[in-house]
Formats: C-alpha cells, structure tokens, sequence
C-alpha cells in the first residue's frame, strides 16, 4: 500500500509539472499584460510600464520566468517552510493573499451545495431503484433531467427573481392566498401519490392525506405569522424528535430491536431537557462552543445506546447517536429563528433579508446568531441552484448501481435466508452500490474547489473560478498559476483518494504496488 501511494504521489508531480509548463506557456502567449498601459494617455505611462515589467519579470523569456515560478511554488509544498512565494498580481497584490480569499468564498459556496447534492441524490437515486417503473421512478426521473438539461445560469436568475426578489416583497405583508395554498397543498397530493405503495385505493388514501396535511400547514403558518416570527418550539421540537427516533432506527436497527429504539427515544427525552437548559448558554455562543457541544451530544446518545445493550449494542449507539446529532440540530436551527426578527429589521437588512449577491451583508454588526443567519442568507440560492443541477448525475448513478447489485446472486443468497428486506438493502446492497460513485464523488470534490465560475458571477461571488477567469482578461499569470496549482494538487489527490476508496469498499479490490 505504502509503495503504491508513493508511487502515484511521483507520477503526480512529474504530471502536474508538464501540465503548469504548459499552461505557463499558453498564459505567456495568450496576450500583453501591458496593453492596458501601452493604451493609456497617463504622463507616467512609461514608469508604470516599467514597474509592472520589473513587477512580473516581463524582459526574462518565458521558459526562465517559469522555473522562477516553480521555485517559489515549490516553497509552499515544503512542510513548516518559512515562506510561500507565488508572486504578485498585476495590481502587486500577492497571490497567496488572493488565493487566500477566494479559496474561503469558494469553499463556502460549493461545501453544502457538494454534501446535500450527494446526500440526497443518492437517496433518490437508492429509492427509485427500489422503486423501479414506478411513478416514483418516473418522477424523479423526469425532474433530475429536467434540471441537469437547464442551463446553471437560468436557474440562477430564477431564484434570483422568485426565491429572493418576489419572495422578500411576500416578507413585507406575508399572507398567503388561498389560491396558493390549493396550489401547494395540490403538489404535495401528487407527491404522496407517487412515493405511495400498494392498491390504487391506498394511494389515493395517501394523497387526501397529504394534500390536507400541507393545507393544514400553510393556514397554521399564515395564522400565527409564522414567516415574521419563525421557530419551532419545544412542542414542535418533540414531535420531530419522536420522529427523528423512528426513522433513525429504522434505517439503522429496525423497528424490531425495541433497544435501539428506546435508546433513540430516551435521546429525545435528554434533548428535550438540554433545549431548556442550555438556551442561556446560547446566548453566548461561539463557533467553538457549537462544535463542543455537537460533540458532547453525540456522545451523550451514544453512552445511552451502550448502556441500554440489547443483543446489538452497536446498533443501539448508532441509532440513539446518531438521534442525539439530529435532535441537536433541530435545537441549532429553532434558535437561528429566534434570532430571525432581529436579522430582519435590522437597518443594513431593511425587512429583505434573502440575498442575491455576494456572500456577506457589508458592515453587518451582530453576534453568532445574526452573523450566521447573515451567511446562509447569502448563501442560499446559490447552494439551491448548484444542488439541482448536480442531483441528476449522482441519482442516476446511484440508481443503474443499485439495480445491478439487486440483481446479484449473493442479494437473492441472503433473502433466500430469511433476511429482512432493511437488512439486505442497507448491509448488503448499500455498501456496494456505493463502489461506482467513488470516483465522481472525488472528482466533483476536487474539480468544485476551482470554482463554480458561472454562479459565481451570476451571485458576484469572489472566488475561484472568477480569479481566474479575471486573470486571463488581464493576462495575469501568477494569479492563473496559483489557481491551476490548487486545482491541480487536489484533483490528483482525489484521485489517489479515489483509488483508496474503492479499496475500502470492495475488499476484492487491493491496490498493489
């Protein structure tokens, strides 16, 4: 394994310095960072173009200025190196300083948008397999390519238009229609026609159901002003929990192991106590003290799950931690909404609080809770517009795996057996049907950190992909380098990691030296 990984980290960087030669070259050719000046009616126009040229070492050849180049580069691969050279940019700004913040932008525009997209297309993907030809399937179906056929920019502009601009316009006065509520409450009957299984009379059953459910909803919402004032409440926040119980240890144990359960529940019940006792420590909050008491819930359920025991205590600390890590969230997110009506009215936000560009409110004064409310603001449609287009790839990959792995002859071994239908979906199919995605995980990971360079600009996000783009208008190459030299390390890193994963996964699979 050693020799391997070594093996491939050689290969990568002899790779990766043909490939920034290259790109060296081509940047070099592209144009004349001068032009703009050479244009320019300015006095000191020929001290500014000496400067820019003793700047970025123009009256060196191009092949000489790019080994200067891979010497300072090479510095800032060097472990505890005192210093980090990737040059200036035209404007003499360093690009490890530019590199610095448009990395942070990037990353925070394209981490959830990556995890949900992933999270729940496979979910869907795992689902309609299990659910193949049926209107489910087809629905999905439909809607994946629906979005992956719409160009990003379009979807961007939409949310733009009814996700922020038409909706805060609904904050100043949020009453909603009853046409809107037939509407909406005519949506979710579909919906729950379609994931609905059995006779026709069940599923029409289903879909009166869900069609008063949102109904009820959405009145309840518009009768206590809900929009203006939002939050869960403890109430709300048990009924959840309850519900967070039994589908965790559904999918995890079973219904069946009445341990599990009740470890789940028991999770609640101490969640629904802390919701009390910690809301004046909230207050307070930082993000460290956030990440402290994530962790000290987890644990919390898991040491519930290891003394309740039952013939699978694995199984029980898995369901009632993983219990305990949901229920603190809900908690997080009922005290985001408290902070709501403060966020709102403030007078930078002006009762619009759902942002169309940028990442951050300029000179926004507040604690943790408006500050965070500030950034997910922000980052809301551009998260929504990058998720929808990336579902259809990893739920239809996630789908023709699953199908082939249902299909298998261990699969039908192990409910020959007796095995629950829970048990070989999720012990023995799910795991496998995991090995195919591997790879397009990893790449989208790698390649996502370049940056989203059309949400990026539709959304006046700094980062990534739009440095670069800005620095091949100007022909600005330190910038350009410094950002195919991100790129490139970690789309061979993913790579190898990629490699490794399908180790981890498929114990027929051993890489070898």
């Amino acid at each position: 394994m050693v020799t391997y990984i070594v093996r491939r980290l050689v290969a990568a960087v002899l790779i990766l310095l043909g490939a920034s030669f290259i790109v060296y070259m081509l940047t070099a050719v592209s144009g004349d960072p001068l032009a703009d000046l050479r244009e320019s009616n300015v006095p000191n126009r020929d001290t500014l173009i000496q400067l820019r040229t003793d700047l970025l070492s123009l009256d060196v050849p191009a092949p000489i200025r790019y080994f200067e180049w891979l010497g300072g580069a090479a510095s800032c691969l060097i472990p505890f190196a005192a210093s980090c050279d990737l040059g200036s940019s035209i404007a003499g700004i360093e690009v490890t300083q530019l590199l610095g913040r448009a990395m942070g932008q990037t990353i925070l525009l394209v981490t959830a948008a990556t995890v949900l997209a992933i999270l729940i297309g496979i979910s869907l993907g795992i689902i309609t397999a299990l659910r193949q030809y049926s209107g489910l399937d087809y629905g999905v179906t439909f809607m994946a390519f629906l979005f992956f056929s719409l160009p990003i920019f379009w979807v961007a502009v939409l949310l733009k238009e009814y996700g922020a601009i038409s909706f805060n316009t609904f904050l100043a006065d949020p009453n909603i229609s009853l046409t809107a509520i037939l509407i909406t409450s005519l949506l979710s009957a579909f919906v729950w026609y379609l994931v609905a299984r059995g006779t026709l009379k069940k599923r029409l059953i289903a879909a009166a159901a869900g069609f008063a459910f949102a109904a009820a909803i959405l009145f309840f919402l518009d009768l206590t002003g809900w929009f203006l004032e939002p939050g869960f409440g403890p109430v709300m926040i048990a009924i959840a929990g309850v519900g967070i119980a039994y589908g965790v240890t559904l999918l995890t144990a079973g219904l069946k192991n009445r341990k599990a359960l009740y470890s789940a529940l028991i999770t609640v019940g101490i969640g629904l106590i802390a919701y009390f006792a910690v809301q004046p420590l909230l207050d307070l909050a930082t993000p460290l003290m956030i990440v402290l008491l994530a962790v000290a819930t987890v644990l919390v359920g898991v040491a519930v799950g290891y003394f309740m025991g039952g013939y699978d205590r694995r199984q029980s600390m898995n369901a009632a931690g993983l219990t305990a890590f949901l229920m603190g969230f809900t908690i997080l997110l009922d005290r985001f909404m408290q902070s709501w009506p403060l966020y709102s009215d403030n007078n930078r936000i002006r009762g619009r609080p759902i942002a169309t560009l940028g990442s951050s409110t300029p000179n926004l004064d507040g604690d943790f809770w408006i500050m965070g409310i500030d950034t997910f603001t922000h980052l809301l449609l551009p998260t929504i517009a990058l998720m929808l287009v990336s579902l259809a790839g990893y739920s239809r990959y996630s789908r023709a795996s699953m199908l082939e792995i249902m299909n298998q002859d261990y699969i039908r071994t192990a409910r020959a057996k007796g095995l629950g239908e829970r048990t070989v979906v999720m012990r023995h199919a799910f795991r496998n049907a995991l090995i195919p995605l591997a790879t397009l995980v990893a790449f989208d990971i790698g390649g996502l950190i370049g940056g989203a360079i059309i949400t990026e600009q539709v959304f006046a996000f700094s980062g990534m992909g739009q440095l670069f783009i800005g620095a091949l208008g100007r022909v600005d190459p330190n910038p350009i380098m410094g950002v195919f030299l991100i790129t490139g390390i970690l789309a061979l890193v993913f790579n190898l990691v990629a490699d490794l994963a399908y180790s981890v996964l498929d114990p027929r699979v051993r890489v070898k030296a």
